[in-house]
């Protein structure tokens, strides 16, 4: 019989399942989308039913592409949008809200409040991350406080809450199993990233009874079992969970310490293995758990870029300077340099590590010689500028040098781009093939919780020879360049 492995990637805006075989290769995929609610302005919610809909659907679909079903035996893995939470009523099994995404601003008043009265250290100091209605905990505590009826409900124990990961798996269990893995718990501000346990005194801060949460597991654990409803006729093992940037940073198996990955996508999640320690972050970013396997616990560091490939959409799509992306590196190459040219690409504010939603984007260092090809060269760079904001922050905080970075994401394909990303980090970047990184880390958490492999060392066997890019440019000459950015950026902001 081929083992053959179901991977769930339950993102912001679709259900994505897929069908990978026992040698880690994505066979199948299906893709199915879920409405994007706005209530008010600043709120946006999902149907948390909708979601398990169409994780069946797509489930379904992609076995119906698998043409030996009868010569295979499968099972399920789980990553996900991580910090969306959902509160459900046990007995009718049906939510009593929408789910919150992590996008929603609705707690910002609830987080306030908690930061007016003093509370911010403590909160940082237990769960590695800021009083920020990103994270899941005040969209549970307006469910409680705003919906008719959940407060009583809560403390009477009829009530439970999870992120989506807790939720499809309770679904899929009939409601056997209510848990959740680490990664996915140290999103919400009610972890403990210390004690690996909810903590008492969080969930008192921010009035969500104990009663209500989901058991911690690592992420290589055996969750339950499911029939899918039907779809198979013996229950399959769900193992293997954990939230979707980790499952990238498992995925390009950035196993030891000084290893990171970075996502280019609209923005950038970076993300760097710091070690079995949970380190204090730098201001500007956060300590998560960063996976949890064979018995050991791994944490990050990580920040989040506002602008990267949509600076580069911009270029395209609203000033017309370039008809694709793909023009901007060949014009970009057409100059050995930028002419003292920065492009600070504020549109959404200033992320991680600045946090200022108040600065808008600017050029700096225009002169009658600057041309079409210096303006969109300043535009790639300042990809690669804004990642190492954060990659230097994450490796001199850690005491730990950064490695490799591992990285994926259209703007990967830019030879310019990445090579400048080399030099600007004085170290090696991984250009990855890698295929569904996020589902590629659930699927190894998969066989680890099957016991297919029991060592980092046999994952990483698995691992294809990659496209390395080594820095060519002088420290010097690197130091003079990020001195030009820091400066631009310093101008922006003081500014205001």
């Amino acid at each position: 019989m081929k083992t053959k492995i179901i991977a769930i990637d339950q993102s912001t805006s679709a259900t994505k399942a897929m069908l990978f075989n026992d040698a880690c290769e994505l066979l199948y995929r299906v893709n199915i989308p879920h409405h994007q609610i706005y209530p008010h302005a600043g709120w946006v919610e999902h149907d948390a039913v909708e979601i398990y809909q169409n994780m069946l659907k797509a489930i379904s679909c992609v076995l119906e592409q698998d043409d030996n079903k009868e010569e295979s035996t499968y099972s399920l893995a789980i990553t996900n949008q991580r910090e969306t939470v959902v509160v459900w009523d046990k007995y009718t099994g049906q939510p009593i809200y929408n789910a919150v995404v992590w996008q929603c601003m609705r707690g910002a008043s609830i987080c306030q409040a908690l930061k007016d009265k003093g509370y911010s250290e403590l909160v940082r100091e237990k769960t590695g991350l800021l009083i920020d209605p990103y994270f899941s905990a005040s969209g549970v505590k307006w469910i409680l406080d705003n919906v008719d009826g959940a407060r009583q409900k809560a403390e009477n124990g009829s009530l439970l809450m999870g992120t989506i990961d807790s939720w499809l798996i309770w679904k899929l269990t009939e409601g056997k199993v209510h848990a959740t893995d680490y990664t996915n718990a140290s999103r919400t501000l009610l972890f403990n990233i210390h004690t690996l346990q909810w903590d008492d005194e969080l969930l008192k801060l921010f009035t969500i009874p104990a009663s209500m949460m989901p058991r911690l597991l690592p992420c290589d654990s055996v969750f339950g079992e499911t029939t899918l409803e039907g779809l198979f006729q013996e229950p399959i093992q769900i193992a293997g969970v954990l939230g979707d940037s980790h499952g990238a940073l498992m995925g390009q198996m950035c196993f030891e310490a000084g290893f990171g990955k970075a996502t280019y996508g609209t923005g950038s999640s970076v993300m760097m293995n710091i070690g079995e320690n949970a380190l204090a972050a730098p201001e500007g970013l956060v300590t998560s758990v960063g996976f949890a396997a064979l018995g050991k616990v791994f944490y990050a560091f990580e920040g989040n870029i506002h602008c990267t490939g949509a600076t580069i959409k911009w270029l395209v799509e609203q000033i017309h300077l370039i008809d694709t992306p793909a023009q901007i590196e060949e014009y970009a190459s057409s100059v050995s340099n930028t002419e003292g040219v920065y492009f600070v690409p504020a549109f959404a504010g200033l992320g991680a590590p600045w946090w200022r939603s108040d600065v808008k984007a600017a050029i700096f260092g225009m002169t009658l010689g600057t041309t079409k090809s210096h303006l969109l060269r300043a535009a790639l760079e300042s990809i690669a500028y804004q990642v190492k904001d954060l990659a230097d922050m994450m490796s001199q905080s850690a005491g730990i040098p950064l490695k490799e970075l591992r990285v994926d994401g259209g703007p990967t394909k830019n030879n310019l781009l990445m090579n400048f990303q080399a030099d600007m980090l004085q170290a090696p970047i991984c250009c990855s093939d890698v295929e569904e990184a996020s589902a590629l880390g659930a699927v190894l958490m998969n066989g680890l919780a099957r016991r297919k492999w029991n060592t980092f060392a046999e994952i990483l066997s698995l691992r294809k020879e990659q496209k390395l890019r080594l820095p060519q440019m002088t420290q010097t000459d690197v130091d003079v360049l990020y001195k030009g950015w820091k400066h631009a950026v310093k101008t922006l902001i003081t500014s205001k």
